[in-house]
Protein backbone atom coordinates (compact mmCIF):
# COMPACT_ATOMS: atom_id res chain seq x y z
CA UNK A 1 0.00 0.00 0.00
CA UNK A 2 1.48 3.30 -1.07
CA UNK A 3 1.04 6.44 0.92
CA UNK A 4 0.95 9.93 -0.47
CA UNK A 5 2.48 12.95 1.11
CA UNK A 6 0.49 16.06 1.94
CA UNK A 7 2.17 17.83 -0.99
CA UNK A 8 1.12 15.00 -3.33
CA UNK A 9 -2.46 15.18 -2.06
CA UNK A 10 -2.53 18.96 -2.59
CA UNK A 11 -1.23 18.53 -6.14
CA UNK A 12 -3.85 15.90 -6.89
CA UNK A 13 -6.60 18.13 -5.49
CA UNK A 14 -5.31 21.09 -7.52
CA UNK A 15 -5.40 19.05 -10.72
CA UNK A 16 -8.83 17.60 -9.93
CA UNK A 17 -10.33 21.09 -9.64
CA UNK A 18 -8.52 22.86 -12.44
CA UNK A 19 -11.35 24.02 -14.72
CA UNK A 20 -8.89 24.20 -17.62
CA UNK A 21 -8.66 20.42 -17.59
CA UNK A 22 -11.42 18.54 -19.40
CA UNK A 23 -11.83 16.02 -16.58
CA UNK A 24 -12.37 18.64 -13.88
CA UNK A 25 -15.88 18.87 -12.40
CA UNK A 26 -15.65 22.65 -12.72
CA UNK A 27 -15.10 22.38 -16.48
CA UNK A 28 -18.62 21.06 -16.94
CA UNK A 29 -20.14 23.80 -14.78
CA UNK A 30 -18.23 26.51 -16.66
CA UNK A 31 -19.44 25.07 -19.96
CA UNK A 32 -23.03 25.36 -18.73
CA UNK A 33 -22.61 28.88 -17.37
CA UNK A 34 -21.00 30.14 -20.56
CA UNK A 35 -23.92 28.99 -22.72
CA UNK A 36 -25.69 32.07 -24.11
CA UNK A 37 -29.16 30.62 -23.58
CA UNK A 38 -28.36 29.87 -19.93
CA UNK A 39 -27.23 33.45 -19.45
CA UNK A 40 -30.37 34.84 -21.08
CA UNK A 41 -32.77 32.56 -19.18
CA UNK A 42 -31.15 33.26 -15.80
CA UNK A 43 -31.30 36.96 -16.57
CA UNK A 44 -34.98 36.68 -17.57
CA UNK A 45 -35.82 35.00 -14.25
CA UNK A 46 -33.93 37.59 -12.18
CA UNK A 47 -37.05 39.60 -11.34
CA UNK A 48 -39.17 36.62 -10.33
CA UNK A 49 -40.96 33.48 -11.52
CA UNK A 50 -42.16 33.23 -15.10
CA UNK A 51 -44.21 30.75 -17.08
CA UNK A 52 -42.58 29.03 -20.07
CA UNK A 53 -44.36 31.33 -22.54
CA UNK A 54 -43.22 34.40 -20.60
CA UNK A 55 -39.61 33.22 -20.62
CA UNK A 56 -39.96 32.62 -24.38
CA UNK A 57 -41.11 36.23 -24.90
CA UNK A 58 -38.21 37.64 -22.88
CA UNK A 59 -35.57 35.36 -24.43
CA UNK A 60 -36.15 36.31 -28.04
CA UNK A 61 -34.68 33.99 -30.64
CA UNK A 62 -34.73 30.83 -28.54
CA UNK A 63 -36.62 27.98 -30.14
CA UNK A 64 -39.15 26.05 -28.06
CA UNK A 65 -36.76 23.09 -28.01
CA UNK A 66 -33.73 25.18 -26.98
CA UNK A 67 -35.68 26.93 -24.25
CA UNK A 68 -37.01 23.64 -22.86
CA UNK A 69 -33.53 22.07 -22.91
CA UNK A 70 -32.03 25.11 -21.19
CA UNK A 71 -34.68 25.19 -18.46
CA UNK A 72 -34.18 21.46 -17.82
CA UNK A 73 -30.41 21.91 -17.66
CA UNK A 74 -30.79 24.77 -15.18
CA UNK A 75 -33.25 22.76 -13.10
CA UNK A 76 -30.90 19.78 -13.07
CA UNK A 77 -28.00 21.99 -11.96
CA UNK A 78 -30.06 23.49 -9.13
CA UNK A 79 -30.20 27.01 -10.56
CA UNK A 80 -33.91 26.97 -11.44
CA UNK A 81 -36.92 25.47 -9.68
CA UNK A 82 -39.94 24.26 -11.66
CA UNK A 83 -43.30 24.50 -9.90
CA UNK A 84 -46.44 22.86 -11.28
CA UNK A 85 -49.78 24.18 -10.01
CA UNK A 86 -52.76 21.88 -10.45
CA UNK A 87 -55.24 23.71 -12.63
CA UNK A 88 -56.79 23.33 -16.07
CA UNK A 89 -54.54 23.69 -17.93
CA UNK A 90 -51.72 22.99 -15.46
CA UNK A 91 -49.65 26.05 -14.62
CA UNK A 92 -45.87 25.66 -14.69
CA UNK A 93 -43.63 28.39 -13.30
CA UNK A 94 -39.86 28.67 -13.35
CA UNK A 95 -37.92 30.60 -10.71
CA UNK A 96 -34.32 31.04 -9.71
CA UNK A 97 -33.20 29.10 -6.67
CA UNK A 98 -30.84 30.54 -4.06
CA UNK A 99 -27.98 29.15 -6.15
CA UNK A 100 -29.39 30.87 -9.25
CA UNK A 101 -29.66 34.16 -7.38
CA UNK A 102 -26.03 33.77 -6.25
CA UNK A 103 -25.05 33.72 -9.93
CA UNK A 104 -26.80 37.00 -10.79
CA UNK A 105 -24.12 39.47 -9.58
CA UNK A 106 -21.50 37.66 -11.66
CA UNK A 107 -23.72 37.65 -14.73
CA UNK A 108 -24.56 41.30 -14.28
CA UNK A 109 -20.86 42.15 -14.00
CA UNK A 110 -20.08 40.33 -17.26
CA UNK A 111 -23.06 42.04 -18.95
CA UNK A 112 -21.89 45.46 -17.72
CA UNK A 113 -18.37 44.76 -18.94
CA UNK A 114 -19.70 43.74 -22.36
CA UNK A 115 -21.85 46.87 -22.63
CA UNK A 116 -18.96 49.09 -21.54
CA UNK A 117 -16.44 47.56 -23.96
CA UNK A 118 -18.55 46.60 -26.98
CA UNK A 119 -17.12 49.39 -29.15
CA UNK A 120 -13.57 48.28 -28.32
CA UNK A 121 -14.39 44.66 -29.08
CA UNK A 122 -15.95 45.61 -32.43
CA UNK A 123 -12.91 47.75 -33.30
CA UNK A 124 -10.57 44.89 -32.43
CA UNK A 125 -12.60 42.52 -34.62
CA UNK A 126 -12.47 44.94 -37.53
CA UNK A 127 -8.67 45.35 -37.17
CA UNK A 128 -8.23 41.59 -36.96
CA UNK A 129 -10.45 40.94 -39.99
CA UNK A 130 -8.65 43.65 -42.01
CA UNK A 131 -5.23 42.23 -41.15
CA UNK A 132 -6.37 38.69 -42.04
CA UNK A 133 -7.77 39.94 -45.35
CA UNK A 134 -4.51 41.78 -46.10
CA UNK A 135 -2.49 38.65 -45.32
CA UNK A 136 -4.74 36.56 -47.56
CA UNK A 137 -4.40 39.03 -50.45
CA UNK A 138 -0.60 39.13 -49.99
CA UNK A 139 -0.47 35.34 -50.24
CA UNK A 140 -2.41 35.34 -53.54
Amino acid sequence: MTTTSAADRREIARRDYNANLAGCPGHDVLATLSDKWVTLVVSALAEGPLRHSEVARVVAGATQKMLTQTLRKLERDGLVARTVTASVPPRVDYALTRLGHDLLPLQRAVKAWAETHIAEVHSARERYDRSRAECASDES
